[in-house]
């Protein structure tokens, strides 16, 4: 397995873009860690509801509006990941700017499109 990427936003539901960027990733072989609202399993990857600490995680993959996202914010540059995947819906220029200060790299951009053009 390669470096860990974490998808906040999991979601259990199929039709859920988080859900099958899930899929693709371990089809890809890239090791996921998943948090989200409701516990349960997808692609074999547990999803937690808790907000633990996670150790070398390289990318985080957003799944949450803005909004959303202000109560993770701490914990997402806590974690210090290399990089942060703004998928589209999730740009949100407050948290480049918190991350930007933290020396974690901004990527707005498609999870699934940067693993089906190799580009993740």
């Amino acid at each position: 397995m390669s470096k860990k990427t974490l998808v906040l936003g999991a979601s259990l539901k199929t039709d859920r873009y988080s859900n099958y960027v899930i899929h693709k990733l371990i089809e890809n072989e890239k090791e996921v860690m998943a948090i989200g609202l409701k516990t349960g399993e997808v692609a074999g990857v547990a999803i937690q509801t808790q907000l633990v600490y996670l150790e070398a995680i390289d990318t985080v993959t957003l799944y949450l509006n803005p909004l959303r996202q202000k109560g993770y914010y701490d914990y997402i540059i806590n974690l210090s990941p290399r990089r942060v995947i703004f998928n589209p819906g999730t740009e949100n220029p407050e948290l480049y700017e918190l991350l930007i200060e933290a020396k974690i790299e901004v990527e707005v951009a498609c999870t699934l499109v940067l693993l089906s053009t190799n580009q993740y």
